[in-house]
């Protein structure tokens, strides 16, 4: 029987109340010393010059910004070949997987995504009271089978990141055409590509064709990864116009700010920046894998990462903990995650060089004192 509740104030519901909010990662430690932040997969290198120097062509801001984001849909539209019309923006691609979720789903639906997945996906299906229901991974990953064996009458929206946070596992063009060709029609597939251009391109997933090709398939974006703009708040979606439709009556009138639309199109305008990032990326990432993997003795793994982090994990006399805490006083904010079930895990945002010798000597050095 549902617990009488005085009528003193007013109660949320009981699919908000259930509801773990979002933690950001740290930024500073517990004394308030701020600290380098590699906790939040931001760009160690920046932006674009070129998208700071498009912060003064923006409208003035005691205007309100244009609620359609024209010439950054068109922006987009170019940089990768779809029709603006089936492109809407949104405060962050965060925005517009909440948005898929409650056009689509509600009481007595659920909503698909694999353990060890973004947590906003969670959050996206309790805010419109439908049920969340988890996938089994595999190894850290998306297993397309289990994943498929957990649909039924009541699934409407299946969620899934490639390459995936926090783990950075990648599943393959022909897996997501799989997954997508046992999903019934009716049902949503969200294919969250937030760290895609730090793919080779080689590596395309193939969603932005999927989404071209068929009635169900909705795939966000993100300006806050390899572009360098998580501060301005700015993602994109694309899928089939109906898709689109539900979206924008849903969303925010106006929901990118002008300063983010100038800045997003200046940096689409600075592919040379993307390229950059990316090679520093593929890089940086490649050496710090060689110094975890050098640690092996010490139970120290990793978890193999298409994206800009790695997750290591911990598995001997070092744990996560101590390693998270260790680094922390050495001046470092990485992400400890045991909300995400991965209490042997930290996810460790690809910085400098610098820093990820740092942060590799540091482990080093805790490891070798813990044995």
């Amino acid at each position: 029987m549902t617990q009488q509740r005085p009528p003193s104030k007013p109660w949320p519901k009981p699919w908000i109340e259930a509801i773990h909010a979002y933690v950001p990662g740290k930024s500073r430690a517990g004394d308030g010393r701020p600290l380098i932040k590699l906790s939040a997969n931001e760009n160690p290198l920046g932006t674009s010059p070129a998208a700071i120097a498009a912060r003064a062509d923006a409208a003035h801001p005691a205007l309100y910004p244009d609620p359609d984001s024209t010439a950054l849909r068109a922006a987009i539209g170019r940089q990768h070949g779809i029709d603006p019309a089936l492109i809407v923006c949104g405060t962050g691609s965060d925005e517009l997987l909440n948005l898929a979720a409650q056009a689509y789903a509600g009481p007595g639906d659920e909503v698909i995504y694999v353990r060890y997945g973004f947590s906003v996906y969670d959050i996206a299906a309790r805010r419109c009271a439908a049920t969340p229901v988890i996938a089994p991974d595999l190894d850290f990953g998306t297993d397309v089978d289990a994943l498929l064996a957990l649909v039924n009458e009541k699934t409407r929206v299946v969620f899934i990141a490639n390459p995936n946070n926090p783990t950075g596992s990648f599943i393959t063009r022909e897996e997501i055409a799989r997954l997508h060709a046992g999903l019934p029609g009716d049902v949503l597939f969200v294919l969250d590509q937030a760290y895609a251009e730090y793919l080779a391109q080689q590596d395309d997933d193939g969603g932005l064709a999927l989404a071209a090709a068929h009635d169900n398939v909705l795939v966000t974006r993100t300006f806050s990864k390899i572009y360098g703009l998580a501060g301005e708040r700015i993602g994109w979606a694309t899928g089939a116009p109906h898709l689109v439709a539900s979206l924008n009556r849903i969303r925010g009138p106006f929901n990118v700010s002008s300063t983010g639309q100038a800045m997003a199109v200046a940096a689409l305008g600075d592919q040379q920046f993307v390229n950059c990032s990316r090679e520093h990326n593929r890089a940086e990432r490649a050496r710090f894998v060689e110094a975890i993997e050098a640690l092996g003795n010490d139970g120290l793994s990793h978890v193999p990462s298409q994206a800009n982090f790695v997750l290591v994990l911990f598995a001997g006399a070092l744990t996560a903990q101590a390693a998270q805490e260790g680094l922390m006083e050495r001046g470092y904010a990485t992400r400890w995650l045991p909300g995400q079930g991965l209490p042997q895990g930290l996810r460790i945002t690809i910085g400098t060089p610098g820093q990820m010798d740092d942060i590799a000597r540091g482990l080093r050095e805790m490891a070798e004192a813990a044995r």
